[in-house]
């Protein structure tokens, strides 16, 4: 007993009472002589005389903690106080010290057995104590329960650090109900001006879904400050209210770097990745000094837009600020990179990395290789993950399955399917089976890929119809895409790109009229075909170019600059195909509408603006035709020249005639 008693006697005690600390001296004199008669408790001359009505509260202690690890058992620990309460030696401290450490061993009951039978029950304090701990560690919902049962005792009365630690664990379990009884509390206790306590009654309203709540509080605020405004901004955010949200960060008369850092992040899972690099410009100009979470969101916004100079201008400001280490940086700049069209510099940042990649690395990086075209690198790679001993998740088989649709590996295909399942326990998505029905589709195994759908334990979405459909095209199975269509047009009825893919299959064929009849249907429906449209960034500046459009400054040097071009792609072989162009006209005519595709005006615009063996960067809103497919790898050549283009559903890298899509996209 006695040594159990010196261990306690070891546990640092300091003159101070702080809830970040174990440290609370609420004895009495009279207490301490009775201690220090009893030389095996030996609470030690530590103890200062301060008489117990006289607490501190808040001050700034030398660190020292309660080592709860010091006692085995539960069974010692009720020794000790057994030994207390027969030698009469159960003041305050000791029992709140033996309360408090059952706390942390989440002992919750008997902990509150201490606290209500001890002679000192009507403090505070000790409460308050296994309420911080209770609300701060494993047992939330503990603080809650405890402080009920205080509220059942009448006495003592919350103060503001009950309220703020029950608030806290109301916060943490989403408890709105005990969280409406504490904003009551900080009413009667005539605590409304604790901007502490506002703060967390503003965060508590938002984290539990009740935006209209936490504004009418942060409206009645009598002050507020930064931490106010961002928690309403962020969690504005995070509920999807973006005008809100960027309504209140308008009006803030202070913003810190969690402010702007809000808002970029919340405009870039809205898809307004424009907007975000907006505000990234505007806060550089604040001279504000963006944190690893700005640069992560900064470099998403980048990859999302392909915004090459930008994102490797944050690359360096990264490198200089010291965040190369952070791994969630690293992850975000292989995936800007590998959008952006430079896969050799994701993987430089990949390689860097060494023992600090995570899944997330080797699955981006994966996924890279897959959208470039380099389905066997991306299979390599995916064995020396394993034998890297990292686990796979579902975004891993989402690349190698794209890998294997786009090589047309389809028993390798079948077999990650089959293996994320049985290996792993990954119970496929959506996103899984659209994969693998691209897969069948385009190798020409149309009645397997119909019967994946049809059998799918989940709903199957526009996009898994849209994949069968793309297939039937491919393979000029007009019937099959017919009932594809038929169940896109109740999933996605306004979706103009599979109409259109259902017109080129008709025109493929011949059947003019089934075209007409598409083009009705889509003005009935008030469906318009979506431009296509091309961008390329020329010494920061981008420049768009809309199929057909003239309006471009320059456009009159780039219809010029074309005509030389094409009659040096001729003489290598080139025969404009026609059969792309939907319109039921004569082939030259269809030749001027080929001529007017997007990508091949920004094509020529950088050939024209680009110096020699500088590559080119196109970023297209559709897919790639095939007339476009075949001119870039002739000029490629002609002008020897890499020209990388990402379209809507991959990257092609076009280099001496050859594109990394092997022709198959």
């Amino acid at each position: 007993m006695t040594e159990l008693i010196e261990r306690i006697n070891n546990q640092s005690i300091k003159p101070i009472i702080h809830y970040d600390r174990i440290d609370y001296p609420f004895h009495s004199n009279t207490a301490l002589a009775s201690i220090e008669r009893k030389k095996e408790m030996m609470f030690c001359s530590t103890l200062p005389s301060t008489p117990s009505h006289h607490h501190q509260k808040v001050l700034d202690p030398p660190p020292s903690t309660v080592n709860a690890t010091n006692f085995n058992t539960v069974l010692e620990l009720k020794q000790v106080h057994a030994f207390l309460v027969k030698t009469q030696s159960h003041h305050s401290l000791p029992l709140t010290r033996v309360a408090l450490i059952c706390a942390l061993t989440n002992h919750f009951s008997y902990a509150h057995k201490i606290l209500r039978l001890s002679p000192n029950s009507q403090e505070l304090v000790p409460w308050n104590f296994c309420l911080k701990h209770f609300a701060e560690g494993e047992s939330p919902h503990d603080a809650i329960t405890l402080f009920r049962r205080l509220r059942q005792m009448g006495t003592p009365i919350p103060d503001h650090f009950t309220c703020s630690f029950v608030l806290k664990a109301c916060t943490r379990v989403s408890d709105i109900q005990t969280g409406r009884i504490i904003h009551g509390f900080v009413v009667k206790l005539g605590l409304t001006a604790n901007l502490v306590l506002q703060n967390m009654i503003v965060h508590l309203y938002a984290v539990c879904g009740e935006m209209s709540d936490a504004r009418l509080v942060f409206d009645k605020m009598p002050q507020r400050d930064v931490v106010t405004w961002n928690i309403m901004i962020s969690q504005l955010v995070k509920a999807g209210d973006f005008r809100g949200a960027y309504g209140l960060f308008c009006l803030m008369p202070e913003r810190n770097v969690k402010t702007w850092t809000s808002m970029i992040s919340g405009f870039v899972r809205c898809g307004k990745s424009e907007e975000a690099v907006g505000l990234f410009l505007e806060m550089e100009r604040e001279r504000l000094r963006p944190n690893e979470v700005t640069v992560v969101a900064v470099l998403a916004a980048c990859a999302d837009l392909g915004d090459l100079e930008l994102g490797r201008s944050v690359h360096q400001f990264a490198d200089r600020s010291g965040f190369h280490g952070n791994v969630h940086v690293c992850n975000t700049l292989i995936d800007m990179y590998v959008k952006c069209g430079c896969l050799e510099e994701g993987y430089r940042v990949f390689e860097a990395m060494r023992d600090r990649r995570t899944v997330v690395s080797w699955s981006s990086m994966i996924a890279g290789f897959a959208m470039h075209g380099y389905g066997e690198k991306a299979l390599e790679l995916y064995d020396e993950m394993i034998e890297s001993s990292v686990e796979p998740n579902h975004v891993t088989f989402i690349g190698l399955l794209h890998s294997c649709s786009h090589m047309g590996l389809v028993e390798k295909g079948r077999e990650f399917f089959a293996t994320m399942t049985r290996a792993y326990g990954i119970v496929p998505r959506i996103e899984h089976y659209g994969c693998l029905v691209d897969l069948l589709s385009r190798a020409g195994l149309l009645k397997e890929a119909h019967e994946v759908i049809i059998n799918m334990p989940i709903s199957p979405n526009g996009v898994i119809w849209g994949a069968l459909l793309g297939g039937c095209r491919l393979h000029k199975n007009i019937e099959l895409a017919e009932e594809a269509m038929k169940h896109i047009s109740e999933l996605d009825p306004l979706n103009d790109g599979y109409y259109i893919v259902l017109s080129n299959a008709y025109a493929e064929v011949g059947k003019w009229e089934e075209v007409t009849k598409i083009r009705k249907l889509m003005k009935n429906r008030g469906v318009k075909k979506t431009p296509g449209c091309s961008s390329i960034t020329i010494d920061g500046t981008v420049h768009e170019f809309v199929a057909g459009d003239e309006s471009h400054p320059e456009c009159d040097e780039v219809f010029e600059m074309w005509e030389k071009l094409l009659v040096k792609m001729k003489e290598k072989g080139y025969v404009p195909n026609t059969s792309v162009v939907l319109l039921d006209v004569e082939d030259k005519e269809k030749e001027k509408f080929l001529f007017r595709h997007s990508e091949k005006l920004a094509l020529v615009y950088g050939l024209m603006n680009t110096k020699p063996g500088m590559p080119i960067r196109i970023i297209k809103n559709l897919r790639m035709c095939e007339d476009c497919h075949a001119a870039f790898k002739i000029l490629s050549a002609i002008e020897k020249k890499e020209i990388v283009v990402r379209d809507r559903s991959r990257f092609h890298c076009f280099k001496n005639g050859d594109c990394t899509c092997k022709d198959y996209w």
